[in-house]
């Protein structure tokens, strides 16, 4: 039977007709409608009032002052909070995505233990803190038996972990690896006390030696602000900046000079700077000044110092004579991504900003007070700035230094961030009782016996105490903005919980009085730090400082060359030693940098020619604390014999985000000791490629 096509289109028409009319259909849709609405991972509005409040974040390498919106009680955004001198409104990449970041797949939702390799129970908060208490117990009293690892140098939740540990017997507490280490051995060796700042704000010339201002030293986002407000658009440029390191990065790229310098020889670049100085007649006041002129004037000449960094002498003599004509001028010495650079760079820097007088001077580099302690038992800043983890761990590694039984890390991920991993993960893997208390399933936690998780900044009290670098002693303090999103409990709640059941008295009841009491001591209104504002004091402390030509003499060596030297380098975009590269960042990870899930390194064509490697050949590269795979990236911004290598990839936990992708440098790292400190530093590691 056949269908013309009029009759076709009648019943196309009278089904479509029918349809409209019929119940059967539009109630068919509503149900599918219902049912759709109600699968779980369906995102749900959040409704209520919109508020603003005040907070800090810690993600990045130095504390930002935020203000976070939040609707109903739930964060959202966040900005900057340009009141507060802390870091001048910037935030880094990694907490701009603070609000997301407590809903990150990586986040750990409750206390557990492990219950096989590479497994975990989850229990309860009760059975969690009588477990620790049990394993703190059997150590307390016993030198030795406990050490304390902690992430975050500027908040006073480390004064708790210190003064518990003391309590317990123990003076095994360290800090994380960074730029204040080497500058508080610094500052001690040359008869100083206190901490070591710059005042960039009121320079006229900053001349950068391996500190990478503007992604891994010091108060980045704040040091971005004051560079950008150096050279206002259409303005007259307020501030010139020089920048001497080993390759073409952010802060090499933002400066009006780049001086290409050898990764490990800051000091010697800082002391050919000094010899055309001291020729040119500059004295200074102080007591080993003859010794310091001696030892620059036969060690340092320029012949010698071109042969080790491969700077000219007549570019030496310019440099130094812009240094001797500026107004405020300021050296800053630091590691070209955030850590190991070891004492002698700052010392040399220091030498300069001496024989410039530029000390508590504006403009210049300041010796700054230690806020006073809110817990009397804790440890010192400076002294606990100065001590050793490396070290510490190496010794263990080695079988030099004991074992510990129980080992509290906080806020740090030191199984994936140290450098010469491989050994020092190992160290860290033959503590018996690895408690972790990171908000995120990092490396650390991944190889705990015991995860308590600690909120999220957003989400306890928290403070920063004048980061490294700034130019003045400050304190910024927050309150939660939210309830935590998932069963975590904050660590000086923990640890004072603990303390008492120990009979440890810590003088506190809660996180909250910790806070209020150091605000306290350091003399600020409580109520204006919650509300966003920064406690600035413009005391310093004394700046009649020496040479440390004793120390210079042995410190300072010339390099051996010949070698493959890796300059590690840092970005905010792809994380840090404590974040892993966040879920809403890897969009944005540069394709110089990682493509598909291979790591990519930078040479300069001669380099890549020498070697026999073209652009986009895979390599491995082996070092003295193991080997890494990537590809070669052709960049003409990086020296001869340098290769130039990503940091914060090859995470082997946290999420699909960032577990995976590419390979972690500091595996290749090599620790050593640097003569004269006896400080761990690894910026002078080389490799071999095949």
């Amino acid at each position: 039977m056949g269908i013309d096509r009029r009759t076709f289109i009648q019943v196309v028409t009278g089904g479509v007709v029918g349809s409209l009319f019929t119940p059967v259909i539009w109630k068919t849709l509503d149900d599918a409608s219902i049912w759709s609405q109600n699968w779980p991972w369906i995102p749900r509005l959040k409704y209520g009032a919109i508020t603003e409040q005040a907070s800090l974040c810690k993600f990045g390498p130095s504390p930002c002052a935020e203000i976070v919106k939040s609707v109903g009680g739930s964060p959202y955004l966040t900005r900057g909070n340009a009141e507060n001198e802390m870091s001048k409104g910037g935030v880094d990449p990694i907490s701009a995505g603070g609000p997301q970041l407590m809903y990150s797949p990586s986040r750990i939702n409750g206390p557990m233990k492990k219950a096989g390799e590479g497994k975990f129970e989850s229990i309860s908060w009760e059975e969690a803190e009588k477990i620790l208490a049990e394993k703190l117990a059997a150590v307390k009293g016993s030198k030795g038996k406990l050490a304390v690892v902690s992430g975050d140098a500027t908040g006073t939740a480390t004064e708790v972990l210190s003064g518990f540990a003391a309590g317990m017997g123990s003076d095994d507490c360290y800090l994380m690896p960074g730029e204040e280490q080497g500058a508080a051995v610094a500052l001690a060796s040359m008869g100083g006390a206190g901490q070591i700042g710059y005042d960039l704000d009121k320079s006229d010339l900053v001349l950068f030696v391996g500190a990478d201002a503007m992604d891994s030293w010091g108060p980045v986002v704040r040091n971005q602000r004051v560079y950008s407000e150096s050279r206002p658009t259409g303005g007259e440029i307020k501030t010139k900046f020089l920048y001497a390191g080993s390759f073409l990065n952010n802060t090499a790229a933002a400066s009006d000079k780049w001086i290409p310098v050898k990764p490990g020889t800051g000091a010697i670049f800082c002391l050919g700077l000094a010899y055309h100085m001291l020729k040119a007649g500059v004295t200074a006041p102080v007591a080993d000044f003859a010794d310091f002129k001696t030892l620059v004037m036969s060690r340092f000449t320029p012949d010698k110092v071109e042969k080790a960094i491969g700077v000219a002498g007549k570019d030496m003599s310019d440099i130094a004579a812009e240094l001797m004509k500026a107004s405020a001028p300021v050296v800053v010495a630091g590691s070209e991504f955030g850590s190991g650079a070891g004492a002698a760079d700052v010392i040399s820097a220091s030498a300069l900003n001496i024989l410039l007088g530029r000390v508590n001077k504006d403009g210049g580099m300041k010796i700054l007070p230690n806020l006073p302690k809110a817990v009397e038992a804790a440890t010192d800043r400076s002294d606990l700035a100065a001590k050793d983890l490396a070290g510490y761990l190496s010794g263990i590694a080695s079988g030099k230094v004991g074992t510990p039984d129980v080992m509290l890390v906080y806020e740090a991920n030191p199984v994936y961030s140290m450098p010469q991993t491989a050994a020092l993960a190992a160290a860290i893997e033959k503590v018996p009782f690895l408690v972790s208390f990171s908000t995120f399933m990092d490396e650390t936690a991944s190889a705990a016996d015991l995860i308590m998780p600690n909120p999220t900044g957003y989400e306890r009290f928290d403070d920063a105490q004048t980061p490294y670098g700034l130019g003045a002693a400050m304190l910024s303090s927050c309150a939660p903005v939210a309830e935590p999103v998932y069963n975590s409990k904050a660590t000086v709640d923990v640890i004072l919980g603990v303390a008492s059941g120990l009979g440890i008295d810590l003088g506190f009841e809660s996180a909250e009085s910790v806070f209020q009491a150091k605000a306290e001591k350091a003399g600020a209104d409580w109520d204006s730090l919650i509300g966003g504002a920064a406690y600035v004091s413009d005391a310093t402390e004394s700046g009649d400082l020496k040479f440390a030509a004793s120390v210079l003499s042995k410190a300072v060596v010339m390099p051996k060359g010949g070698e493959i030297a890796v300059a590690p380098y840092s970005k905010l975009l792809n994380g840090s030693a404590k974040m892993a590269l966040p879920p809403l960042n890897v969009a944005l990870v540069s394709k110089f940098e990682l493509k598909g899930k291979d790591l990519l390194v930078q040479v300069n064509s001669k380099t890549a020619k020498e070697l026999g490697k073209s652009e986009g050949a895979m390599v491995k590269l082996s070092g003295a604390g193991g080997e890494c795979v990537a590809r070669i990236r052709i960049n003409e911004g990086v020296m001869n014999n340098v290769i130039a290598a990503p940091l914060g990839f090859g995470h082997t936990a946290w999420d699909v985000y960032s577990r995976g992708k590419g390979d972690n440098i500091c595996k290749v790292l090599k620790v050593e000791t640097e003569p004269g400190t006896g400080l761990s530093v690894w910026t002078s590691s080389s490799v071999s490629i095949a």
